[in-house]
Protein backbone atom coordinates (compact mmCIF):
# COMPACT_ATOMS: atom_id res chain seq x y z
CA UNK A 1 0.00 0.00 0.00
CA UNK A 2 1.29 3.71 -0.86
CA UNK A 3 -0.39 5.84 1.54
CA UNK A 4 -0.32 8.44 4.38
CA UNK A 5 -1.79 6.89 7.32
CA UNK A 6 -2.49 9.55 9.77
CA UNK A 7 -3.71 9.54 13.36
CA UNK A 8 -6.59 11.97 14.28
CA UNK A 9 -6.07 14.27 17.74
CA UNK A 10 -9.34 12.76 20.21
CA UNK A 11 -11.09 15.95 21.37
CA UNK A 12 -13.43 14.99 24.73
CA UNK A 13 -16.34 17.32 25.29
CA UNK A 14 -17.52 15.80 28.10
CA UNK A 15 -18.73 11.94 26.59
CA UNK A 16 -18.70 12.83 23.40
CA UNK A 17 -15.62 12.46 21.45
CA UNK A 18 -14.79 14.06 18.28
CA UNK A 19 -11.43 12.78 16.48
CA UNK A 20 -9.44 15.63 14.34
CA UNK A 21 -7.62 13.92 11.44
CA UNK A 22 -6.80 17.39 9.36
CA UNK A 23 -4.86 19.97 9.79
CA UNK A 24 -2.30 17.67 10.54
CA UNK A 25 1.79 18.00 10.03
CA UNK A 26 1.39 15.30 7.34
CA UNK A 27 -2.04 16.56 5.61
CA UNK A 28 -2.66 20.51 6.39
CA UNK A 29 -5.36 20.07 3.85
CA UNK A 30 -6.85 17.23 1.26
CA UNK A 31 -8.26 18.73 -1.51
CA UNK A 32 -10.58 22.03 -0.64
CA UNK A 33 -10.95 20.13 2.49
CA UNK A 34 -9.15 21.90 5.96
CA UNK A 35 -10.66 20.15 8.45
CA UNK A 36 -12.44 16.43 8.97
CA UNK A 37 -13.74 15.79 12.02
CA UNK A 38 -15.29 12.06 13.19
CA UNK A 39 -18.17 12.97 15.58
CA UNK A 40 -18.39 9.81 18.01
CA UNK A 41 -19.89 6.59 17.82
CA UNK A 42 -21.74 8.23 21.08
CA UNK A 43 -25.04 7.50 22.87
CA UNK A 44 -26.35 10.06 24.95
CA UNK A 45 -28.34 9.26 28.39
CA UNK A 46 -32.04 10.30 28.45
CA UNK A 47 -31.91 14.23 28.70
CA UNK A 48 -28.61 14.62 27.26
CA UNK A 49 -27.37 15.24 24.09
CA UNK A 50 -24.68 17.20 21.76
CA UNK A 51 -25.30 21.22 22.40
CA UNK A 52 -22.71 23.49 20.13
CA UNK A 53 -23.79 27.08 21.07
CA UNK A 54 -23.48 29.90 17.95
CA UNK A 55 -19.91 30.43 16.88
CA UNK A 56 -19.26 31.89 13.82
CA UNK A 57 -17.54 30.76 10.46
CA UNK A 58 -16.33 32.98 7.43
CA UNK A 59 -14.52 32.00 4.30
CA UNK A 60 -15.26 28.04 4.55
CA UNK A 61 -18.56 25.50 3.76
CA UNK A 62 -19.10 23.46 6.45
CA UNK A 63 -20.41 19.88 5.22
CA UNK A 64 -22.23 17.61 7.90
CA UNK A 65 -23.35 13.80 7.24
CA UNK A 66 -24.64 11.31 9.96
CA UNK A 67 -25.18 7.91 9.92
CA UNK A 68 -26.79 7.53 13.56
CA UNK A 69 -29.04 10.03 15.14
CA UNK A 70 -29.90 13.83 14.50
CA UNK A 71 -28.93 17.16 15.04
CA UNK A 72 -30.74 20.44 14.77
CA UNK A 73 -29.34 23.33 12.73
CA UNK A 74 -30.30 27.19 13.03
CA UNK A 75 -28.09 29.84 12.00
CA UNK A 76 -28.62 33.45 11.03
CA UNK A 77 -30.03 33.32 8.01
CA UNK A 78 -33.12 31.80 9.87
CA UNK A 79 -32.46 28.24 8.70
CA UNK A 80 -33.95 25.72 11.31
CA UNK A 81 -33.66 22.05 10.15
CA UNK A 82 -32.58 18.92 11.73
CA UNK A 83 -30.98 16.85 9.82
CA UNK A 84 -30.63 12.79 10.25
CA UNK A 85 -28.95 9.46 8.58
CA UNK A 86 -28.27 10.01 5.12
CA UNK A 87 -29.09 13.30 4.51
CA UNK A 88 -26.30 16.32 4.45
CA UNK A 89 -25.96 19.85 5.50
CA UNK A 90 -24.03 22.30 3.63
CA UNK A 91 -23.35 25.66 4.97
CA UNK A 92 -21.40 28.29 3.03
CA UNK A 93 -19.91 30.92 5.72
CA UNK A 94 -18.59 33.36 2.92
CA UNK A 95 -18.30 36.72 4.53
CA UNK A 96 -19.84 35.65 7.53
CA UNK A 97 -22.59 33.36 9.55
CA UNK A 98 -23.14 32.15 12.92
CA UNK A 99 -25.26 28.86 13.86
CA UNK A 100 -25.46 26.28 16.23
CA UNK A 101 -25.59 22.64 16.73
CA UNK A 102 -27.37 20.82 19.30
CA UNK A 103 -29.63 17.52 19.74
CA UNK A 104 -33.54 17.95 18.82
CA UNK A 105 -35.51 18.11 22.16
CA UNK A 106 -37.46 15.18 20.75
CA UNK A 107 -34.28 13.00 20.70
CA UNK A 108 -33.19 14.21 24.32
CA UNK A 109 -36.27 11.75 25.73
CA UNK A 110 -34.34 8.71 25.70
CA UNK A 111 -30.89 7.40 25.03
CA UNK A 112 -29.96 9.13 21.79
CA UNK A 113 -27.26 7.73 19.04
CA UNK A 114 -24.61 9.96 17.57
CA UNK A 115 -22.03 9.38 14.71
CA UNK A 116 -20.93 10.41 12.01
CA UNK A 117 -18.47 13.70 10.29
CA UNK A 118 -18.11 16.90 10.20
CA UNK A 119 -15.88 18.55 7.23
CA UNK A 120 -14.67 22.12 6.61
CA UNK A 121 -14.39 22.98 2.86
CA UNK A 122 -12.27 25.97 2.53
CA UNK A 123 -13.67 28.69 -0.10
CA UNK A 124 -11.49 29.74 -3.51
CA UNK A 125 -10.23 32.98 -3.24
CA UNK A 126 -12.17 34.47 -5.52
CA UNK A 127 -15.19 33.18 -2.96
CA UNK A 128 -14.18 33.56 0.64
CA UNK A 129 -16.42 36.79 0.23
CA UNK A 130 -19.82 35.70 -0.97
CA UNK A 131 -23.40 35.93 0.93
CA UNK A 132 -23.52 33.30 3.35
CA UNK A 133 -26.41 30.07 2.22
CA UNK A 134 -27.49 26.83 3.95
CA UNK A 135 -28.77 24.09 1.94
CA UNK A 136 -30.83 20.81 3.53
CA UNK A 137 -30.04 18.00 1.08
CA UNK A 138 -32.08 14.96 2.02
CA UNK A 139 -31.04 11.63 1.83
CA UNK A 140 -32.99 10.50 -1.07
CA UNK A 141 -31.79 13.45 -3.29
CA UNK A 142 -28.25 12.01 -3.41
CA UNK A 143 -26.97 10.14 -5.75
CA UNK A 144 -26.91 6.19 -4.20
CA UNK A 145 -26.16 2.87 -5.64
CA UNK A 146 -25.03 -0.85 -4.19
CA UNK A 147 -22.14 -2.39 -6.26
CA UNK A 148 -21.21 -5.83 -5.28
CA UNK A 149 -21.70 -5.66 -1.43
CA UNK A 150 -20.75 -1.83 -1.10
CA UNK A 151 -23.34 0.88 -1.03
CA UNK A 152 -21.84 4.48 -2.38
CA UNK A 153 -23.52 7.89 -1.70
CA UNK A 154 -22.03 11.10 -3.24
CA UNK A 155 -22.12 13.82 -0.98
CA UNK A 156 -20.49 16.66 -2.46
CA UNK A 157 -19.03 16.68 -5.67
CA UNK A 158 -18.68 14.18 -8.34
CA UNK A 159 -17.05 10.37 -8.14
CA UNK A 160 -18.02 7.27 -10.21
CA UNK A 161 -19.89 9.49 -13.11
CA UNK A 162 -22.17 10.43 -10.61
CA UNK A 163 -22.47 14.22 -9.22
CA UNK A 164 -24.31 15.55 -5.90
CA UNK A 165 -26.96 18.31 -5.92
CA UNK A 166 -24.95 20.15 -3.35
CA UNK A 167 -23.64 23.15 -4.68
CA UNK A 168 -20.06 23.34 -4.68
CA UNK A 169 -17.10 26.22 -5.43
CA UNK A 170 -14.39 23.99 -6.31
CA UNK A 171 -14.16 20.30 -7.79
CA UNK A 172 -14.84 17.69 -5.18
CA UNK A 173 -14.77 14.47 -3.95
CA UNK A 174 -16.92 13.20 -0.72
CA UNK A 175 -18.32 9.68 -0.51
CA UNK A 176 -19.95 8.03 1.89
CA UNK A 177 -19.08 4.42 1.68
CA UNK A 178 -20.82 1.38 3.35
CA UNK A 179 -19.45 -2.25 2.91
CA UNK A 180 -20.45 -5.51 3.91
CA UNK A 181 -17.94 -8.30 5.08
CA UNK A 182 -15.89 -9.20 1.65
CA UNK A 183 -17.08 -6.05 -0.01
CA UNK A 184 -14.08 -4.79 -2.25
CA UNK A 185 -14.32 -1.16 -4.39
CA UNK A 186 -11.35 0.34 -6.61
CA UNK A 187 -11.64 3.85 -5.20
CA UNK A 188 -11.96 6.11 -8.01
CA UNK A 189 -9.45 8.12 -9.28
CA UNK A 190 -10.78 10.56 -10.84
CA UNK A 191 -10.04 13.30 -7.80
CA UNK A 192 -6.43 15.04 -7.30
CA UNK A 193 -6.37 14.85 -4.05
CA UNK A 194 -8.15 11.76 -2.11
CA UNK A 195 -8.53 10.50 1.40
CA UNK A 196 -10.11 7.33 2.94
CA UNK A 197 -11.25 7.55 6.93
CA UNK A 198 -12.44 4.83 8.21
CA UNK A 199 -14.82 5.40 10.85
CA UNK A 200 -16.00 1.92 11.55
CA UNK A 201 -15.00 -1.65 11.11
CA UNK A 202 -11.79 -3.61 9.41
CA UNK A 203 -10.48 -2.86 6.35
CA UNK A 204 -7.41 -3.81 3.74
CA UNK A 205 -6.34 -1.28 1.01
CA UNK A 206 -4.37 -3.36 -1.42
CA UNK A 207 -4.10 -6.19 1.17
CA UNK A 208 -2.99 -4.22 3.73
CA UNK A 209 -4.45 -3.94 7.24
CA UNK A 210 -5.43 -0.43 7.56
CA UNK A 211 -6.10 0.91 11.37
CA UNK A 212 -9.91 1.88 12.39
CA UNK A 213 -10.67 5.59 12.65
CA UNK A 214 -7.48 6.76 10.83
CA UNK A 215 -7.07 8.93 7.72
CA UNK A 216 -5.45 7.69 4.80
CA UNK A 217 -4.11 9.73 2.22
CA UNK A 218 -3.69 8.15 -1.41
CA UNK A 219 -1.41 8.79 -3.50
CA UNK A 220 -1.92 10.42 -6.93
CA UNK A 221 -3.08 8.57 -10.06
CA UNK A 222 -3.50 4.78 -7.69
CA UNK A 223 -6.65 3.28 -7.68
CA UNK A 224 -6.31 1.15 -4.40
CA UNK A 225 -9.05 -1.75 -3.62
CA UNK A 226 -10.75 -1.30 -0.20
CA UNK A 227 -11.78 -4.57 1.37
CA UNK A 228 -13.85 -5.27 3.94
CA UNK A 229 -13.50 -7.31 6.27
CA UNK A 230 -16.32 -6.60 8.67
CA UNK A 231 -19.33 -4.56 8.62
CA UNK A 232 -16.92 -1.03 6.92
CA UNK A 233 -18.29 2.66 7.36
CA UNK A 234 -16.07 5.03 5.78
CA UNK A 235 -15.65 8.37 3.90
CA UNK A 236 -13.75 9.69 1.18
CA UNK A 237 -12.52 12.88 0.70
CA UNK A 238 -10.43 15.36 -1.68
CA UNK A 239 -10.97 17.22 -5.10
CA UNK A 240 -8.55 20.24 -6.70
CA UNK A 241 -5.68 21.26 -4.56
CA UNK A 242 -6.60 24.76 -2.41
CA UNK A 243 -5.18 27.90 -4.24
CA UNK A 244 -2.69 28.76 -1.84
CA UNK A 245 -2.45 28.78 1.72
CA UNK A 246 -5.17 28.92 4.58
CA UNK A 247 -5.08 30.35 7.48
CA UNK A 248 -7.04 29.04 9.99
CA UNK A 249 -7.85 30.30 13.40
CA UNK A 250 -10.64 28.99 15.83
CA UNK A 251 -14.09 28.99 13.76
CA UNK A 252 -11.95 31.21 10.90
CA UNK A 253 -10.55 30.52 7.18
CA UNK A 254 -9.11 32.57 5.37
CA UNK A 255 -6.18 33.35 2.83
CA UNK A 256 -6.05 37.08 4.46
CA UNK A 257 -4.67 37.18 8.31
CA UNK A 258 -6.06 40.33 8.14
CA UNK A 259 -9.89 39.31 7.49
CA UNK A 260 -9.43 37.28 10.08
CA UNK A 261 -8.59 39.95 12.52
CA UNK A 262 -11.92 41.91 11.61
CA UNK A 263 -13.92 38.50 11.99
CA UNK A 264 -12.60 38.58 15.92
CA UNK A 265 -13.78 42.06 15.86
CA UNK A 266 -17.32 41.66 14.06
CA UNK A 267 -17.90 38.62 16.87
CA UNK A 268 -17.18 40.49 19.77
CA UNK A 269 -19.26 43.27 18.02
CA UNK A 270 -21.96 41.59 17.50
CA UNK A 271 -22.08 42.22 13.69
CA UNK A 272 -22.34 38.29 12.54
CA UNK A 273 -26.23 38.85 14.25
CA UNK A 274 -28.49 36.48 16.05
CA UNK A 275 -29.88 33.32 16.02
CA UNK A 276 -33.52 32.82 16.62
CA UNK A 277 -34.48 31.03 19.32
CA UNK A 278 -30.87 30.58 20.43
CA UNK A 279 -29.63 33.38 22.24
CA UNK A 280 -26.51 32.29 23.66
CA UNK A 281 -22.81 33.48 22.87
CA UNK A 282 -19.32 32.22 22.44
CA UNK A 283 -16.59 34.09 23.55
CA UNK A 284 -13.57 34.31 21.34
CA UNK A 285 -11.41 31.76 22.75
CA UNK A 286 -7.96 33.08 24.45
CA UNK A 287 -5.89 31.55 22.47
Amino acid sequence: MTATVIEPRVHDLGGFQVRRAVPTLQARSVGPFVFVDHMGPAEFDAGHGIDVRPHPHIGLATVTFLWEGAIGHRDTLGSDTVIRPGDVNWMTAGRGIAHSERSPQAERVDHAPLHGMQTWVALPKSDEEVAPEFYHHAAATLPHWDQHGARLRVIAGRAWGRESPVRVYSDTFNVALDLAPEAELAIDDSAVERALYILDGQAQLDGSDVPMRHLIVLERGTRPVLRARTPLKAMLVGGEPLDGPRHLWWNFVSSSKERIEQAKQDWLEGRFGRIAGDPEFIPLPER
